[in-house]
């Protein structure tokens, strides 16, 4: 799986880093998201498709 965030659509909710902190996380800056591991190992695809889906501005792209 790769992930992919658009940080023109997010909105720095936050909810990406809460679910899958260690996946996801927000710049100090401005919150935006962040993408510590875009090809996370198959035990995390369940928080990751949970973030992905928890996305208010649905940034956040899952591709197979």
């Amino acid at each position: 799986m790769n992930i992919s965030a658009d940080k023109d659509k997010c909105i720095g909710a936050g909810q990406c880093a809460l679910i899958a902190p260690d996946v996801f996380d927000q710049n100090d800056e401005d919150g935006q998201v962040v993408v510590l591991n875009p090809d996370p190992s198959s035990d995390l695809l369940p928080q990751v498709e949970d973030a992905a889906a928890g996305c208010p501005a649905l940034a956040i792209t899952l591709q197979r």
